[in-house]
């Protein structure tokens, strides 16, 4: 039977390829008058490999932006603060988000999240997706003090929305940090699938968040 749903927050239920395209092909058009020198497609590109899929913070990238584009009139300093105070406006969604967490809800399941990342930033995006609301609980690696696959961190959000390891399923893209780590202390282990990763093993695989309604079905 279950009873909750604790989801990832990136690559799960925010696209986060596509937010950050939006994002820095946005920071080049604002900040044009400085960083026009460059051609926009090397400015997003370099940003997007320095990035690596948001596992490399933001200083590092800057800095490697500066140096590599010999950028001078704006420190990266001051192109870091603008990611972090602007980048929610540029979350997408993954589709049918709002439709499945309403689903649950009305289903008398409990929603958490465990997300690793800064604290107010990965609030930010929460928020600017409009889905704070659903969660009974929302955990980020930073305000805790732990992240994913620290066992400790799903057990807490199991304690937070109260039901055990064998009544609840984790959703997320990570092979390793989110399906292996809940799988780990008995949670079922759902893949948001992500081609940038080949033969997970999860208990089960979706490519749509709407497909987790009807594999709840079928299990309760």
């Amino acid at each position: 039977m279950i009873k909750a749903v604790i989801f990832d927050l990136d690559g799960t239920l925010l696209n986060r390829d596509a937010s950050v395209q939006k994002f820095i092909e946005n920071q080049y058009d604002r900040w044009n008058e400085w960083v026009g020198h460059i051609l926009k497609e090397n400015y997003t590109s370099r940003f997007i490999e320095f990035d690596c899929r948001g596992y490399v913070w933001k200083d590092k990238v800057y800095q490697q932006m500066v140096d590599e584009f010999n950028i001078s009139e704006v420190s990266w300093e001051r192109l870091l603060q603008d990611y972090i105070t602007e980048f929610h406006n540029s979350c997408i969604p993954f589709s049918n988000l709002i439709s499945t967490l309403e689903s649950l809800k009305n289903s008398s399941i409990r929603l958490g999240m465990i997300t690793n990342g800064m604290g107010q930033f990965q609030m930010d995006n929460i928020r600017s997706l409009g889905i704070e609301d659903y969660f009974d609980t929302i955990l980020i690696s930073e305000w805790e003090g732990m992240k994913k696959p620290n066992p400790e961190i799903f057990q807490k959000a199991l304690s937070q929305v109260n039901v055990s390891p064998n009544e609840s399923m984790y959703v997320g893209d990570h092979p390793e940090n989110d399906v292996q780590g809940a799988m780990n202390i008995g949670m079922l282990g759902v893949w948001k699938k992500d081609l940038h990763w080949n033969n997970v093993e999860a208990d089960f695989i979706v490519d749509d968040l709407k497909e987790l309604q009807l594999i709840i079905q079928a299990i309760n």
